[in-house]
């Protein structure tokens, strides 16, 4: 349709000066686009930026920091078109290092081109830079122009192509690194080259050129360089070498230079670990670590002997933890026994804690009955870490016809692992001997069933011994508080407490009162209104700190009960601590501080119910405190509580 048609002739001519108009206005924004980019007037970069939006920077006259983040998002979207922009900014130094971070990462030969053109036109720092932006990129290219370098009079320079082939890492570089070990001119020249080197081998080695990497690792060995490069070229060569490296890393275990002894500790932690294809050469480096132990052993008259040792089956631990192969557990298992050192015994003991199976109990238990308590409370603490049910039964069936020296062992293991194993544990609460009784109370702290609770009970209130009446108290609590029938525990205890003698039933209670339910409640009710008094104190002091809110009505009824008792005050302090700290319902609380007001004596308590209304507003709290302000004696103090919580409560109201 003909959007002109019924227009008057000067509304059609308008029509058309202002389409021309915006034409040309249109024109004139791309022309001024194109200067602007032309001249670098053009926003910054984002991540998102084009490539050729970062061309445009990179090529204008920009701010510098524009054009250094345009090089950093170029790293990211660039491409070799991008590489003419940015390789002339190698020249500036304050934007160096940002155009080197694009052309490391620039996929294609055109960024490694520029690079080693670069080489030719720059010194010092641009060039040491440019040099290791090579090195980065593994430009095997760069390797007759780095080759040049390594003998440069600047020595950042020479540095930086030692290190960049060895990172590029041909045979041809590691070649060039060995002439140059030959050749440096200082020390810290040879300690720079020598570095390279260690990594060119490493690399080599990765990349599967073994005997070159072994090779170039002999040169800097043979080198006279530092002794931590010594140290990091017999690694490599350990490493490398496998199975064959081993001679070697039993040799320098035993060095008695500290870092090369602590290079090979580290090196024998990583060698045929967790690889199943390297099962052989983890048995061999195994063996080879038990060489040198025994070696060790052998000289433990000297100094480092027996520190190197400990240090050597740590090792050896590690390298087997969760499962220790045969040569090695019977390896450890000798060195249990005197006269070996103390400290390496100890060390064997915790190794096959960590590295035994069900295999080291045997050993482990008569290292457990030593004399020396050292010795037996670490074998103890390592049969209880080692993991694995076969361990358990392993630990139940010794049960059965051990002595008394090993018996009480077996007992402890029983309660420390939490061994379901009551019914055979419950025989030996009568044993004759006290130790084996008192470490079978122990035991069954942790893993006695609620059916036979009563065992700990009677030991724990008719004990044969001091001694085993305290552990019995303390198995009693322990065994009750994880019951997961409260009252059915409850009621058992309670059962005991009718026939317990008199110096046991406060101990009970209190068990009681840690248990805790509703049998426990009632209990300490009946017991509260027992006329013995003793009882009487206790089961109010442990209804005062009850910590849930069933308890309130026994107060409360104690509080209120006729005749008075002695403990009236703590019941109702007791009921007035639930309404204060307990979370209940606003109505609730509120009645139960209007009960307490009804029948408190004391000023104390009395004030202690405004604080609570205060402290929780509400229109429940504030009726009772309405109520209090009629009392006589209280009433200016509930008067102003009332104020204090209408004040809290009003601006609530209106706000809803």
């Amino acid at each position: 349709m003909n959007r002109t048609k019924g227009m008057n002739p000067m509304d059609h001519t308008n029509h058309d000066t202002r389409v021309l108009t915006s034409i040309r206005l249109i024109r004139l924004a791309v022309a001024t686009t194109v200067v602007m980019i032309a001249v670098g007037a053009h926003a910054a970069p984002t991540p998102t930026s084009t490539e050729a939006e970062l061309i445009a920077i990179l090529q204008g006259d920009g701010p510098e920091a524009d054009k250094a983040l345009a090089c950093k998002f170029a790293a990211v979207n660039g491409s070799r078109a991008a590489v003419p922009a940015v390789a002339p900014l190698l020249r500036n130094p304050r934007l160096a290092s940002w155009a080197r971070i694009a052309l490391e990462a620039i996929p294609g030969d055109e960024a490694a081109a520029a690079l080693r053109e670069a080489t030719g036109t720059l010194d010092s720092r641009l060039l040491t830079g440019v040099i290791a932006s090579l090195g980065v990129r593994g430009d095997a290219a760069a390797v007759p122009l780095l080759a040049g370098k390594l003998a440069a009079e600047d020595a950042e320079v020479a540095a930086a192509a030692a290190w960049s082939l060895g990172r590029i890492a041909t045979p041809e570089a590691g070649l060039l690194l060995a002439g140059a070990l030959e050749k440096a001119a200082s020390p810290a020249r040879l300690d720079a080259v020598a570095e390279a080197a260690v990594l060119c081998a490493a690399n080599l080695h990765a990349a599967g050129k073994g005997e070159e990497a072994v090779a170039l690792y002999g040169v800097v060995r043979a080198a006279d360089v530092s002794e931590q490069r010594r140290a990091e070229a017999i690694r490599g060569t350990i490493i490398a070498k496998g199975r064959e490296g081993i001679p070697l890393l039993v040799e320098t275990l035993a060095s008695p230079t500290k870092r090369l002894a602590n290079m090979a500790v580290f090196t024998a932690r990583d060698l045929g670990r967790g690889d199943a294809a390297d099962a052989t050469l983890a048995a061999e480096v195994d063996s080879a670590l038990l060489k040198v132990i025994d070696g060790a052993i052998d000289a433990a008259s000297g100094g480092n002997a027996v520190p190197r040792a400990v240090l050597l089956i740590d090792v050896l631990a590690e390298r087997n933890a969760g499962g220790a192969r045969e040569p090695v557990v019977a390896a450890l298992t000798r060195m249990l026994s005197a006269p070996n050192p103390k400290p390496l015994r100890l060390a064997a003991i915790e190794a096959l804690g960590r590295a035994g199976d069900a295999a080291v109990v045997g050993p482990l238990l008569i290292a457990a009955a030593d004399e020396d308590p050292g010795i037996a409370d670490t074998a103890r603490a390592a049969v209880a870490s080692l993991p694995g049910a076969a361990v358990d039964r392993e630990i139940v069936a010794r049960l059965q016809g051990a002595d008394a020296k090993i018996l009480p062992v077996l007992v402890e293991l029983v309660g420390r692992r939490r061994i379901a194993a009551v019914a055979a544990l419950l025989p030996l609460a009568s044993h004759p001997e006290e130790k084996v009784r008192t470490a079978t109370i122990v035991a069954l702290g942790p893993t006695v069933d609620l059916a036979n609770l009563d065992v700990l009970v009677a030991a724990a209130t008719a004990p044969k011994s001091p001694g085993e009446g305290e552990a019995a108290r303390t198995a009693v609590r322990e065994a009750s508080v994880r019951m997961p029938d409260r009252d059915g525990c409850a009621g058992k205890l309670a059962t005991a407490l009718e026939k317990a003698p008199a110096e046991a039933k406060v101990m009970l209670l209190d068990v009681i009162g840690e248990v805790g339910g509703t049998k426990a409640v009632e209990t300490m009710a009946t017991v509260a209104r027992s006329g013995d008094e003793a009882l009487e104190d206790a089961a109010t002091r442990l209804l005062g700190k009850w910590m849930t809110a069933d308890a309130a009505p026994v107060l409360l009824g104690l509080a209120t009960a006729e005749p008075g008792g002695k403990f009236k005050t703590r019941a109702l302090r007791g009921y007035i601590r639930i309404a204060r700290q307990f979370v209940l319902p606003d109505g609730e609380r509120a009645e139960m501080c209007r009960k307490v007001l009804a029948v408190a004596q004391e000023d104390a308590d009395r004030k202690a119910v405004l604080e609570i209304l205060v402290r929780y507003p509400s229109g429940a709290t504030l009726a009772v405190a309405e109520e209090a302000a009629k009392m006589p004696g209280l009433e200016a103090e509930a008067t102003k509580a009332a104020n204090e919580i209408r004040a809290k409560v009003q601006p609530a109201k209106k706000a809803g």
